[in-house]
Protein backbone atom coordinates (compact mmCIF):
# COMPACT_ATOMS: atom_id res chain seq x y z
CA UNK A 1 0.00 0.00 0.00
CA UNK A 2 1.34 3.45 -1.16
CA UNK A 3 1.73 5.81 2.09
CA UNK A 4 0.07 8.79 -0.08
CA UNK A 5 -2.35 8.98 -2.82
CA UNK A 6 -3.50 12.18 -4.48
CA UNK A 7 -5.81 12.48 -7.00
CA UNK A 8 -6.90 15.40 -8.63
CA UNK A 9 -6.65 17.30 -5.83
CA UNK A 10 -7.06 21.18 -6.64
CA UNK A 11 -7.02 24.12 -4.38
CA UNK A 12 -7.95 27.59 -4.81
CA UNK A 13 -7.63 30.81 -2.58
CA UNK A 14 -10.35 33.04 -4.36
CA UNK A 15 -9.12 33.32 -7.99
CA UNK A 16 -5.53 32.15 -6.83
CA UNK A 17 -5.39 27.98 -7.94
CA UNK A 18 -2.35 27.36 -5.38
CA UNK A 19 -2.57 23.77 -6.62
CA UNK A 20 -4.00 22.48 -9.62
CA UNK A 21 -5.30 18.64 -10.01
CA UNK A 22 -2.20 17.16 -8.51
CA UNK A 23 -2.02 13.43 -8.78
CA UNK A 24 0.75 11.56 -7.54
CA UNK A 25 1.94 8.49 -4.78
CA UNK A 26 4.36 7.95 -3.02
CA UNK A 27 5.74 4.50 -1.81
CA UNK A 28 5.97 3.56 2.22
CA UNK A 29 9.50 3.78 3.42
CA UNK A 30 10.40 5.83 0.44
CA UNK A 31 12.17 10.36 0.55
CA UNK A 32 10.11 12.48 -1.86
CA UNK A 33 11.15 15.49 -2.02
CA UNK A 34 8.97 18.13 -3.29
CA UNK A 35 10.81 21.25 -5.51
CA UNK A 36 9.89 24.07 -7.36
CA UNK A 37 9.76 28.25 -6.85
CA UNK A 38 8.27 29.80 -4.58
CA UNK A 39 4.56 30.24 -4.98
CA UNK A 40 4.69 26.53 -6.80
CA UNK A 41 2.23 25.02 -4.42
CA UNK A 42 4.79 22.85 -2.08
CA UNK A 43 3.59 24.44 1.30
CA UNK A 44 -0.18 24.35 0.16
CA UNK A 45 0.07 20.61 -0.49
CA UNK A 46 2.16 19.28 2.75
CA UNK A 47 -1.13 21.14 4.45
CA UNK A 48 -3.40 19.17 2.25
CA UNK A 49 -2.09 16.28 3.30
CA UNK A 50 -1.54 16.89 7.08
CA UNK A 51 -5.54 17.39 7.26
CA UNK A 52 -4.69 21.07 8.11
CA UNK A 53 -6.06 22.69 5.24
CA UNK A 54 -9.03 21.30 3.04
CA UNK A 55 -8.50 20.74 -0.89
CA UNK A 56 -11.21 22.23 -3.48
CA UNK A 57 -11.69 19.72 -5.04
CA UNK A 58 -9.98 15.91 -5.11
CA UNK A 59 -9.47 13.39 -2.90
CA UNK A 60 -5.99 12.88 -0.91
CA UNK A 61 -5.48 9.33 1.21
CA UNK A 62 -2.93 9.54 3.37
CA UNK A 63 -1.61 5.88 5.43
CA UNK A 64 -4.95 4.14 4.07
CA UNK A 65 -7.11 7.54 5.40
CA UNK A 66 -9.45 10.07 3.47
CA UNK A 67 -7.57 13.26 4.95
CA UNK A 68 -10.93 15.13 4.08
CA UNK A 69 -13.50 12.61 5.68
CA UNK A 70 -11.30 11.35 8.61
CA UNK A 71 -8.66 13.66 9.27
CA UNK A 72 -8.49 13.06 12.83
CA UNK A 73 -7.34 9.09 12.20
CA UNK A 74 -3.84 10.81 11.09
CA UNK A 75 -3.03 12.64 13.78
CA UNK A 76 -1.40 9.92 15.57
CA UNK A 77 0.52 8.65 12.33
CA UNK A 78 1.83 11.77 11.00
CA UNK A 79 4.50 14.10 12.28
CA UNK A 80 4.14 17.29 10.51
CA UNK A 81 6.81 20.39 10.62
CA UNK A 82 5.53 23.53 9.01
CA UNK A 83 8.26 26.05 8.01
CA UNK A 84 7.86 28.00 10.91
CA UNK A 85 7.55 25.27 14.08
CA UNK A 86 5.77 26.57 17.17
CA UNK A 87 8.48 25.91 19.56
CA UNK A 88 7.95 27.75 23.12
CA UNK A 89 10.68 29.56 23.62
CA UNK A 90 10.70 30.36 27.50
CA UNK A 91 10.38 26.21 27.58
CA UNK A 92 13.43 24.74 27.89
CA UNK A 93 14.04 22.19 25.10
CA UNK A 94 13.00 19.13 27.69
CA UNK A 95 10.03 20.84 28.64
CA UNK A 96 9.07 21.18 24.67
CA UNK A 97 9.19 17.58 24.71
CA UNK A 98 7.57 17.28 27.42
CA UNK A 99 4.68 19.53 26.29
CA UNK A 100 4.64 17.69 22.29
CA UNK A 101 4.69 14.35 24.57
CA UNK A 102 1.36 15.37 26.36
CA UNK A 103 -0.32 16.87 23.27
CA UNK A 104 0.22 13.57 21.57
CA UNK A 105 -0.76 11.68 24.35
CA UNK A 106 2.57 9.49 24.79
CA UNK A 107 1.76 6.96 27.52
CA UNK A 108 3.81 8.12 30.82
CA UNK A 109 5.00 4.97 30.78
CA UNK A 110 6.74 5.60 27.31
CA UNK A 111 7.31 9.42 27.51
CA UNK A 112 10.30 9.07 29.48
CA UNK A 113 12.48 6.42 27.30
CA UNK A 114 11.04 8.29 24.14
CA UNK A 115 12.49 11.97 25.21
CA UNK A 116 15.66 10.46 26.48
CA UNK A 117 15.82 8.78 22.87
CA UNK A 118 15.09 11.51 21.09
CA UNK A 119 17.47 13.83 22.92
CA UNK A 120 20.53 11.74 22.02
CA UNK A 121 19.19 10.64 18.50
CA UNK A 122 19.18 15.23 18.01
CA UNK A 123 22.07 15.40 19.49
CA UNK A 124 20.68 17.73 22.38
CA UNK A 125 21.35 15.96 25.21
CA UNK A 126 23.59 18.55 26.74
CA UNK A 127 20.79 21.59 25.65
CA UNK A 128 18.19 19.72 27.41
CA UNK A 129 18.10 22.32 30.66
CA UNK A 130 18.68 25.55 27.54
CA UNK A 131 15.57 27.21 26.76
CA UNK A 132 14.50 26.63 23.06
CA UNK A 133 14.25 30.70 22.24
CA UNK A 134 18.36 30.72 23.18
CA UNK A 135 19.33 27.68 20.50
CA UNK A 136 21.05 28.07 17.12
CA UNK A 137 18.86 27.75 14.53
CA UNK A 138 20.21 24.11 13.73
CA UNK A 139 19.28 23.14 17.11
CA UNK A 140 16.20 24.68 16.61
CA UNK A 141 15.63 22.57 13.49
CA UNK A 142 16.36 19.23 15.11
CA UNK A 143 14.40 20.32 18.51
CA UNK A 144 11.27 20.85 15.83
CA UNK A 145 11.87 17.50 13.83
CA UNK A 146 12.59 15.57 17.78
CA UNK A 147 8.65 17.28 18.55
CA UNK A 148 7.11 15.97 15.49
CA UNK A 149 8.67 12.61 16.29
CA UNK A 150 7.69 12.31 19.69
CA UNK A 151 4.61 9.73 19.03
CA UNK A 152 6.54 7.79 16.97
CA UNK A 153 4.67 8.99 13.60
CA UNK A 154 5.04 6.38 10.18
CA UNK A 155 5.10 9.29 8.32
CA UNK A 156 6.95 12.79 7.83
CA UNK A 157 5.88 15.68 6.23
CA UNK A 158 8.66 18.42 6.55
CA UNK A 159 8.06 21.86 4.94
CA UNK A 160 11.50 23.32 4.29
CA UNK A 161 13.01 22.11 7.70
CA UNK A 162 16.41 23.21 6.87
CA UNK A 163 16.10 26.52 5.42
CA UNK A 164 18.01 29.69 6.95
CA UNK A 165 20.64 27.13 8.87
CA UNK A 166 23.80 26.73 8.14
CA UNK A 167 25.60 23.60 6.32
CA UNK A 168 26.93 21.73 9.03
CA UNK A 169 23.42 22.06 10.77
CA UNK A 170 21.66 20.68 7.44
CA UNK A 171 23.94 17.73 7.26
CA UNK A 172 23.62 16.72 10.27
CA UNK A 173 20.03 17.52 10.12
CA UNK A 174 20.10 15.07 7.22
CA UNK A 175 21.97 12.19 8.87
CA UNK A 176 19.34 12.39 11.25
CA UNK A 177 16.45 12.10 8.10
CA UNK A 178 18.70 9.11 6.93
CA UNK A 179 18.73 7.61 10.08
CA UNK A 180 15.15 7.76 10.02
CA UNK A 181 14.87 6.46 6.34
CA UNK A 182 16.48 2.93 7.47
CA UNK A 183 13.88 2.31 10.19
CA UNK A 184 11.24 2.42 7.64
CA UNK A 185 9.73 5.94 7.92
CA UNK A 186 8.09 7.83 4.80
CA UNK A 187 9.60 11.38 4.58
CA UNK A 188 8.22 13.83 2.29
CA UNK A 189 10.17 16.98 2.58
CA UNK A 190 10.03 20.39 0.48
CA UNK A 191 13.32 22.09 -0.13
CA UNK A 192 14.89 24.57 -2.43
CA UNK A 193 18.75 22.95 -1.62
CA UNK A 194 19.00 20.50 -4.79
CA UNK A 195 21.90 18.78 -3.11
CA UNK A 196 19.16 17.89 -0.59
CA UNK A 197 16.60 16.90 -3.62
CA UNK A 198 19.60 14.52 -4.47
CA UNK A 199 19.25 12.92 -1.32
CA UNK A 200 15.90 11.76 -1.94
CA UNK A 201 14.40 8.47 -3.32
CA UNK A 202 12.07 10.32 -5.95
CA UNK A 203 11.40 14.20 -6.71
CA UNK A 204 8.62 16.12 -7.78
CA UNK A 205 8.96 19.35 -9.56
CA UNK A 206 6.35 21.36 -9.22
CA UNK A 207 5.49 25.11 -10.87
CA UNK A 208 1.85 27.04 -10.92
CA UNK A 209 0.62 24.67 -8.31
CA UNK A 210 1.35 21.53 -11.28
CA UNK A 211 3.54 18.62 -11.01
CA UNK A 212 5.48 19.29 -14.24
CA UNK A 213 7.65 16.23 -14.05
CA UNK A 214 8.83 13.70 -11.01
CA UNK A 215 11.06 10.58 -11.34
CA UNK A 216 14.83 9.40 -9.96
CA UNK A 217 16.78 12.62 -9.64
CA UNK A 218 19.36 10.70 -11.91
CA UNK A 219 16.29 10.37 -14.32
CA UNK A 220 15.48 14.43 -13.86
CA UNK A 221 19.50 15.12 -14.12
CA UNK A 222 19.12 13.65 -17.91
CA UNK A 223 16.38 16.14 -18.84
CA UNK A 224 18.68 18.75 -19.13
CA UNK A 225 18.89 19.76 -22.69
CA UNK A 226 22.05 17.99 -24.67
CA UNK A 227 25.58 18.20 -23.61
CA UNK A 228 27.39 20.55 -20.94
CA UNK A 229 30.30 22.67 -21.37
CA UNK A 230 31.83 25.28 -18.59
CA UNK A 231 33.26 28.12 -19.17
CA UNK A 232 35.16 30.55 -17.16
CA UNK A 233 36.34 34.32 -18.36
CA UNK A 234 36.85 37.20 -17.04
CA UNK A 235 34.81 38.71 -19.97
CA UNK A 236 31.81 37.17 -18.31
CA UNK A 237 29.44 39.69 -19.60
CA UNK A 238 30.30 39.36 -23.23
CA UNK A 239 30.54 36.18 -22.87
CA UNK A 240 26.61 35.43 -22.13
CA UNK A 241 25.70 38.13 -24.74
CA UNK A 242 27.02 36.34 -27.75
CA UNK A 243 26.61 33.04 -26.28
CA UNK A 244 23.26 32.72 -28.12
CA UNK A 245 24.89 33.65 -32.08
CA UNK A 246 27.35 30.46 -31.64
CA UNK A 247 25.85 28.13 -33.92
CA UNK A 248 25.92 24.83 -31.54
CA UNK A 249 24.13 26.63 -28.85
CA UNK A 250 20.63 25.50 -26.92
CA UNK A 251 21.26 27.24 -23.74
CA UNK A 252 23.09 29.00 -21.15
CA UNK A 253 23.13 29.50 -17.10
CA UNK A 254 25.42 31.65 -15.08
CA UNK A 255 26.87 30.30 -11.84
CA UNK A 256 29.06 33.24 -10.17
CA UNK A 257 32.04 33.02 -11.99
CA UNK A 258 31.42 30.67 -14.63
CA UNK A 259 28.69 29.82 -17.57
CA UNK A 260 27.06 26.07 -18.03
CA UNK A 261 27.20 25.94 -21.51
CA UNK A 262 24.30 23.41 -23.38
CA UNK A 263 24.98 22.15 -26.91
CA UNK A 264 23.94 19.26 -28.73
CA UNK A 265 27.27 17.46 -29.15
CA UNK A 266 30.16 18.85 -26.45
CA UNK A 267 33.04 17.31 -28.17
CA UNK A 268 32.64 18.74 -31.58
CA UNK A 269 31.30 22.30 -29.96
CA UNK A 270 34.01 22.33 -27.92
CA UNK A 271 36.82 23.34 -30.28
CA UNK A 272 34.12 25.99 -32.04
CA UNK A 273 33.53 27.51 -29.18
CA UNK A 274 36.97 28.14 -28.64
CA UNK A 275 37.20 29.59 -31.57
CA UNK A 276 34.04 31.81 -31.56
CA UNK A 277 35.01 33.33 -28.25
CA UNK A 278 38.86 33.94 -29.66
CA UNK A 279 37.21 35.55 -32.89
CA UNK A 280 35.18 38.27 -30.38
CA UNK A 281 38.26 38.70 -28.32
CA UNK A 282 36.71 37.09 -25.02
CA UNK A 283 39.33 35.16 -23.43
CA UNK A 284 38.98 31.46 -21.74
CA UNK A 285 40.42 30.69 -18.49
CA UNK A 286 38.86 27.16 -18.82
CA UNK A 287 36.97 25.89 -20.96
CA UNK A 288 35.85 21.98 -20.01
CA UNK A 289 32.96 19.52 -20.44
CA UNK A 290 30.88 18.35 -17.13
CA UNK A 291 27.77 16.47 -16.35
CA UNK A 292 24.67 18.47 -15.56
CA UNK A 293 23.49 18.59 -11.93
CA UNK A 294 19.87 18.27 -11.12
CA UNK A 295 20.08 21.53 -10.57
CA UNK A 296 20.52 22.79 -14.31
CA UNK A 297 17.97 20.33 -15.46
CA UNK A 298 15.43 22.20 -12.58
CA UNK A 299 16.49 25.12 -14.30
CA UNK A 300 15.78 24.52 -17.88
CA UNK A 301 12.36 22.86 -17.12
CA UNK A 302 11.36 26.00 -15.19
CA UNK A 303 12.25 28.03 -18.01
CA UNK A 304 10.49 25.71 -20.12
CA UNK A 305 7.52 25.55 -18.13
CA UNK A 306 7.16 29.55 -17.88
CA UNK A 307 7.24 29.46 -22.28
CA UNK A 308 4.50 26.74 -22.18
Amino acid sequence: MAAIVTDHLHRKFRKTVAVRDLSFAIEQGEVFGLIGPDGAGKTTTLRMLAGVLKPTSGRADVLGEDVVGNPEALRGKIGYMPQHFSLYGDLSVLENLTFFAEIYRVPSQERKERIARLLRFAQLEAFADRPAGKLSGGMKKKLGLACALIHSPQLLLLDEPTNGVDPVSRREFWDILADLHLQGVTILITTPYMDEAERCNRVGLMFRGDMIQQGEPEALRRLAPGEMLVLYTPALAQAEAVLPEFPDYIEHQVYGDRIHIFVSDADAARPRLQTFLAQRHIPIQSLYQDEPRLEEAFIYLIRQARLA
